[in-house]
């Protein structure tokens, strides 16, 4: 009788043994092997609110990423303090490979701007790729009299602190632009903040702003259409959507220069063959002549580096924007 029972619990534990080794293995293989990978939907939180430049783009890659894999990419918009909610659902979600966030710049100026933030901009995050960079339109409602940058600074000189100009809220892209025209222009543009960038869009549009800095991809219908008029963009050289419109710096103000990215990142602990992966799989894309064809007509710039590259360039940018939060005259909250 004993023995009976000990050759059942022997059996038990090789049996138990012998399923511990397959699971182990298994996971092991998933581990050095993620062409396994993936085998469910993967969440890709856009940290814009829908209808803006970056949700476009987001869903664009998402609907790419979701025939590449055979597994649903699901876009899921948390906008809000300007990134940060977004940020930081990534930084606590389970490094799995089944979480990613499509971020902007703004994720390395937060650091300037806020004397306490929920995740550390270097060590809370892997880096996948930067997919895009950009510089914004500088646009104005058709019934603004003023025809180019020159004309705008005048105007603004001639009253101070009237011009109002629609963006996100304090600290996002499109207000450090206009703040640091504020700045090198020596003009007071009063700022307006929305929820998000399609609101600020919309108030534009409606007259309740006359100005604002936004993405080539928000703006290009409504220039076409004659909605709103360009005036200039924002970067070092001309974009290749509006190669008619000059830059700011063309415009007179000196100096004047200022580009952002969106980029693709995982929580920090994400396996690095997964992310490996990850960057594979949307270099591809952005390497697809019809896709880069979409991105440039939209006003970007397609990048598509590595995760040390763009782990690199985003450290390098902390300083950078530091001194643009100062020149802007802006203080940490």
């Amino acid at each position: 009788m004993h023995n009976h029972n000990s050759i059942s619990t022997l059996r038990r534990a090789l049996w138990s043994g012998a399923a511990l080794c397959t699971l182990t293995s298994a996971a092991f293989a998933q581990k050095a092997a993620p062409e396994a990978y993936p085998t469910h939907p993967i969440r890709l939180i856009v940290v814009f609110a829908a209808g803006g430049g970056g949700d476009i783009l987001g869903r664009l890659f998402a609907r790419q990423l979701t025939d590449r894999f055979g597994q649903q990419v699901v876009v899921d918009n948390r906008s809000g303090a300007d990134g940060i909610v977004g940020a930081e659902l990534t930084a606590n979600a389970v490094p799995n490979g089944y979480t990613y966030a499509l971020v902007s710049g703004s994720l390395t100026v937060q650091p300037s701007l806020y004397k306490k933030l929920p995740y550390d901009v270097v060590k809370d995050f892997a880096p996948v790729t930067s997919l895009v960079s950009l510089s914004y339109v500088l646009v104005v409602h058709p019934t603004v009299p003023a025809k180019s940058v020159s004309e705008l600074v005048a105007a603004a000189k001639a009253a101070p602190r009237t011009i109002m100009y629609g963006s996100a809220e304090k600290g996002s892209t499109a207000h450090l632009a206009a703040e640091l025209l504020n700045s090198l222009a020596g003009i007071e543009l009063q700022q307006v903040p929305y929820k998000g960038t399609a609101q600020a869009l919309t108030a534009i549009l409606a007259k309740e702003v006359s100005i604002g800095f936004f993405s080539g991809a928000s703006t290009a219908p409504f220039i076409k259409s004659g909605r709103l008029k360009a005036l200039a963009t924002t970067g070092a050289k001309r974009m290749a959507a509006f190669p008619d419109v000059p830059t700011v710096a063309e415009g007179g103000v000196k100096d004047y220069d200022f580009s952002s990215w969106l980029g693709i990142i995982a929580p920090a602990a994400t396996p690095r063959a997964i992310v490996t992966r990850m960057n594979r799989e949307l270099v591809a894309i952005l390497a697809q002549q019809e896709v880069r064809k979409q991105l440039i007509d939209m006003g970007y710039d397609p990048v598509g580096n590595t995760p040390e590259e763009f782990a690199r360039d985003m450290k390098q940018e902390l300083p950078k924007w530091s001194k643009v939060v100062k020149i802007a005259g802006l203080t940490a909250q």
